[in-house]
């Protein structure tokens, strides 16, 4: 009798907890991996993003969680690790014209080289990251060559992939999709929007500010695809 192969395809994801990181898990976990989800506490101004991605990860069936803890924010240079004014209300075209103050320094090369490394230990060939190129707020390190990059370079530096026992791969399945479109394969693949999280600077309560970069990509998105977004924003007079 020809035996089985039991060996299940396992993938580490990244997981922020917010609307695309969500949804990428949802992908993998639709395609059939063993999702090992990696989050960070990283000096981050606020907290709810990782309520959110523990909600998700066990909400979608994640073989393990790991929470990692590093200090950013000692390092500073961004409105998200440091008291610099998180910029508010901008439009969509000076999105794509700056880089602006909430770009933190290094953050997807230090979470993409924890990720390869626990997809070493783990034996995961596959690394799932939720960047994108076409609604966002013009960083660097979302960037398809960025990514390509990163994945010749851990293909060098890890033994699995030195000894041509296993080639690592990044996938990055938003890279070239809108927001709308994230949302609508997202709702497609059962995701619950109402446990994410995007805003830059909620308020004490985690409800959103609606004036932020990711807030509003977000809500434009939401409008694009004809859904609501089931997140609570913050009146316009507390704004």
């Amino acid at each position: 009798m020809e035996q089985k192969n039991t060996r299940e395809k396992k993938a580490v994801i990244l997981l922020s907890g917010g609307l695309d990181s969500t949804t990428v898990l949802a992908i993998a976990r639709d395609a059939g991996y063993a999702c090992y989800c990696l989050s960070f506490i990283y000096g981050q101004r606020q907290a709810i993003e990782l309520e959110k991605a523990k909600e998700s990860s066990a909400r979608l069936g994640a073989a393990e969680h790991l929470v990692l803890e590093i200090g950013l924010d000692r390092i500073g240079g961004s409105a998200l690790t440091s008291e610099m004014e998180v910029p508010k209300g901008r439009s969509f075209a000076a999105m794509e014209e700056t880089i602006p103050q909430t770009y933190v320094p290094g953050r997807n090369t230090i979470f993409l080289a924890y990720a390869m490394a626990w997809a070493e230990v783990v034996g995961a060939d596959d690394i799932f990251i939720g960047v994108n190129a076409l609604d966002y707020s013009g960083y660097p390190d979302c960037r398809p060559e960025y990514i390509e990059a990163f994945e010749k370079m851990a293909r060098l530096a890890t033994r699995a992939g030195t000894e041509g026992k296993r080639s690592l791969r990044i996938h990055a399945p938003l890279m070239n999709s809108t927001k709308k479109e994230i949302i609508q394969m997202g709702t497609a693949l059962g995701v619950d929007y109402a446990a994410t999280h995007s805003c830059y600077d909620p308020g004490i309560d985690g409800r959103a500010c609606g004036q932020c970069d990711a807030c509003l990509l977000r809500l434009k998105g939401f409008a694009e695809a004809g859904i609501r977004d089931p997140l609570q924003y913050k009146a316009k007079e507390e704004k």
